[in-house]
């Protein structure tokens, strides 16, 4: 199993990561929402804004403080040091 930091020292398990996208637009503005009333958002920003939403193969949804392309290359960079 191989974590990918997604700042202050929270770690996601890469296998489990369907999707890393940007907060903007309506429809992931709906899905945040949604995960909130079923009780399965996981705000891993520590009150600072969001800039990347993750969506894991359990339906939890994650909102990060790092940019999409930052988790997404240390993702990346991972790979690499196998």
């Amino acid at each position: 199993m191989k974590l990918i930091n997604i700042g202050f020292g929270n770690m996601v398990s890469s296998s489990r990561l369907i999707a890393i996208v940007s907060p903007e637009s309506a429809p992931i503005k709906r899905i945040i929402q949604e995960a909130k009333e079923n009780k399965t958002l996981i705000d891993a920003t520590y009150g600072r804004r969001t800039r990347a939403v993750l969506i894991m193969d359990s339906d939890h949804i994650i909102l990060c403080a790092s940019l999409p392309e930052t988790v997404a290359s240390r993702m990346e960079e991972e790979d690499f040091d196998e």
